[in-house]
């Protein structure tokens, strides 16, 4: 049986977790957008309209907002291509679901700490932190599932 089909649960939680992250990414992408056209702070003269002259603004909280999809799109992709690898060591589903949902969740808490309510730190360092754990462990299960194939 292929690990890579949906009658692998394991493959079916990431797919669904994977699902959840992407639109989260969407979503925080959207959330930048929608406070440039809030704030009035666009980063493109063309963009810019008759209410601020036509002259570029660059506003704090608009950054705040571009870091945080900036920092998932750092941290989003790396952990999608590792959690296929891990796929393919063949992992039980509670160690697998288990990474899937801490790394998830982390990601979410540190949208929400970041650009949504702002919290002061450790929330913001902590959410990250559990992301590369997830992402750490998940290359050691990597490396040595597959170190005896040389």
């Amino acid at each position: 049986m292929s690990l890579y089909t949906s009658h692998n649960p394991v493959f079916a939680t990431f797919s669904f977790y994977a699902a959840l992250l992407i639109i989260k990414t969407l979503f925080v992408a959207f959330l930048t957008g929608w406070t440039r056209f809030r704030k009035h702070a666009f980063q493109n003269p063309e963009d810019c309209n008759k209410m601020n002259r036509g002259k570029v603004k660059i506003d704090e909280d608009v950054e705040r907002v571009r870091r945080a999809h900036l920092n998932d799109l750092e941290n989003i992709l790396p952990f999608l291509s590792l959690a296929l690898l891990y796929i393919g060591t063949g992992p039980t589903l509670g160690t697998a679901k288990f990474l899937f949902r801490t790394f998830t969740a982390a990601r979410f808490s540190h949208t929400f700490v970041y650009a949504v309510v702002v919290t002061p730190q450790p929330a913001r360092a902590l959410s990250y932190i559990v992301g590369q754990l997830v992402n750490l462990y998940l290359i050691y299960a990597i490396l040595t599932s597959y170190a005896s194939s040389f």
